[in-house]
């Protein structure tokens, strides 16, 4: 998710509870240890503000596991690279079982960290995959939210009248790649002649660099825009033409402008990595499938201001897709290649 940081170092931990952390039953080999049923103790490491849409998701399902008691959750948010690999090993010494992170800027240093420390879990955001026979322990994951985002192409091809678009995202990596092409490929189902406006900002968090970009696009011709990065539907907001989101909801902070918006819901990834460490399971596996929408992992949000203005025959089109993709009938493809203006 992240190549590099703006940021310069700053910590915030939060810890909450007290507990016994994780107990281990010493059966030898990582796979072969069973945790106790008290909470486990997990570490996340961020390279942005855990507000940043991406970050926030994650941030949140590990509070809602803290919440219910399975998990210690504790996070260091706005870690630069250059930083990365210090903050994750004193999680590493400090007893944490599952440590949480992206590290696409610092993954080298990351999987050095996790051979390291053979007997703590990591679940790193990655473009790469795992690797089961020399790195057991570290495990992969990526927003896969393609079916959420096909879905809000639909919508916003059926809500475009000058059949332009703008698009705005953060690097032309495949997380970001792969949500553009579906959203893209929805778009063409609804309106086949529609162009697209493509550009890339170079950061994941510099929403008024996306909001100067977006105001290029919309004098440009585009008159409904898809808001990978923060900033972008401040600009359809303040042009008044439409925006389409991504990962979360901000339907109630933009109810004029944000017509649909493709959301990832990290808590089925999460849940699956708990139960795998508390089972002394866990392993180098590819976790992207739980951001799939038949595993929970991804849902069209609710249109809210919106109900009722896009056609209706568009969004029973919608429902009838939603159904396949549920059942297994229609798969979105993963198309991870850099999307272009048109």
């Amino acid at each position: 998710m992240s190549t590099s940081s703006s940021f310069t170092p700053s910590r915030r931990t939060v810890l909450k509870g007290v507990g016994a952390g994780a107990a281990l039953a010493m059966t030898g080999g990582f796979a072969g240890r069973a945790f106790a049923a008290d909470p486990i103790k997990v570490a996340a490491v961020y390279t942005v503000p855990v507000e940043q849409q991406w970050v926030s998701r994650i941030h949140k399902a590990a509070n809602a596991a803290k919440e219910r008691g399975d998990i210690e959750y504790v996070f260091s948010e706005n870690t630069a690279n250059t930083d990365y690999e210090r903050v994750l090993r004193e999680y590493c010494e400090a007893g944490h079982k599952l440590i949480l992170g992206e590290v696409f800027g610092v993954e080298d240093a990351a999987r050095a960290v996790a051979t390291d420390y053979p007997d703590v879990a990591f679940l790193a955001g990655s473009s790469f995959k795992p690797d089961a026979e020399k790195l057991p322990n570290f495990a992969t994951f990526d927003n896969y939210i393609q079916d959420a985002s096909y879905l809000t192409g639909l919508i916003a091809g059926a809500m475009t009248k000058s059949k332009n678009i703008g698009m705005v995202g953060g690097y032309p990596i495949p997380e970001v790649n792969r949500l553009m092409n579906a959203f893209i490929a929805g778009v063409k189902e609804s309106a086949p002649d529609t162009k697209f406006q493509v550009a890339f900002i170079g950061s994941w968090f510099d929403p008024p660099k996306a909001k100067e970009t977006a105001f290029a696009q919309i004098d440009a011709g585009a008159d409904l825009l898809y808001a990978e990065r923060f900033g972008v539907s401040d600009a359809a907001k303040e042009r008044k033409v439409l925006a389409v989101g991504n990962v979360i909801d901000t339907q109630k902070d933009y109810p004029d402008t944000v017509v649909a918006s493709a959301l990832w819901h990290f808590e089925p990834t999460l849940d699956h990595a708990i139960a795998q460490v508390k089972a002394g399971a866990f392993k180098a596996e590819d976790y992207g499938v739980y951001s799939f929408m038949k595993n929970g992992g991804c849902s069209l949000a609710p249109l809210g201001s919106f109900d009722g203005k896009v056609p209706a025959e568009v969004m029973a089109k919608v429902a009838e897709k939603e159904k396949a993709i549920k059942d297994g009938s229609l798969t979105i493809e993963i198309d991870d290649k850099e999307p272009k203006s048109s």
